[in-house]
């Protein structure tokens, strides 16, 4: 029987929801930073686990990129989002000496660098902590979910596009899910329709609903459909909070139902 892990530096870590997909370029990292800032605006605590090391975005979305990571007696301190310390994050991206440095590494190089984001960043009081991940099923994931299975995470939230292709990639995530044991939360649909930003009419560029028949055939809970945005992507680019300052934008609503059905899985006692 596995000896439970020591609550170390995940001990105020309530809970922690990995966000995967199968499939490259469908928004995963969108969907985690806008993901934490939800939280966040609901008065929640948030840390963002970035364990895409090829491709570390969030920095960047964040407006955080060049930030450097600290060490204190407990590990690596992550760094702080907002001036009221609620969003942190810990990403490969403040390791590197310069911003378009390429990681070229093997697996057991990825594989111990994500264990130890596990233990060893220092992250105090968290609601949520949000584990952000490269595309696909391989030793990044096995690595990331081996070293937070003792911690409990409460499971997670896939993200695909519409069309047939990202579906049918993002099925495999779900089967990497089951073959893991790790609890699915629920699917959204990202890229859902485009927004003119003249006349905010939605037109589906790459179809429609195809997260919602993969969650209807999978059983699994579909959370949302989240269009593409102008709003959206030229906030992502600037590093600035969407949350705050579109509120009348059509992704808004999308994204905030998101955050709800999430903070609805954890108790309020408990959250």
């Amino acid at each position: 029987m596995e000896a439970p892990a020591e609550p170390g530096n995940l001990a105020g870590v309530r809970h922690i929801i990995l966000v995967l997909s199968g499939k490259g370029g469908v928004g995963k990292s969108t969907i985690s930073t806008e993901l934490a800032l939800a939280l966040r605006h609901a008065g929640k605590k948030v840390g963002i686990l970035d364990v895409d090391l090829c491709g570390p975005s969030i920095p960047r979305m964040l407006q955080v990129q060049g930030k450097a990571v600290h060490q204190c007696d407990s590990g690596w301190v992550p760094v702080f989002v907002d001036q009221e310390q609620s969003v942190s994050l810990m990403s490969v991206g403040f390791l590197l000496e310069k911003p378009d440095q390429a990681v070229v590494w093997r697996g057991p190089k990825k594989n111990a660098l994500i264990k130890q984001f596990v233990s060893d960043v220092v992250w105090g009081q968290l609601d949520y902590l949000v584990v952000d991940t490269p595309p696909g099923t391989s030793d990044e994931h096995m690595a990331t979910v081996d070293a937070l299975r003792p911690y409990n995470p409460l499971g997670a939230l896939v993200v695909t596009t519409p069309q047939a292709v990202s579906v049918g990639d993002v099925r495999r995530e779900l089967t990497f899910c089951r073959k893991t044991g790790l609890r699915v939360i629920g699917i959204v649909e990202n890229m859902s329709g485009f927004v003119c930003p003249h006349c905010a009419e939605c037109t589906n560029i790459f179809s429609r609903g195809g997260g919602e028949e993969l969650a209807k055939h999978a059983g699994v809970p579909f959370l949302g459909s989240v269009p593409l945005d102008p709003e959206l992507t030229r906030s992502l680019e600037e590093g600035r909070d969407f949350m705050l300052e579109f509120p009348q934008s059509p992704a808004f609503p999308a994204l905030s139902a998101i955050a709800q059905k999430i903070l609805s899985e954890t108790p309020p006692q408990l959250s």
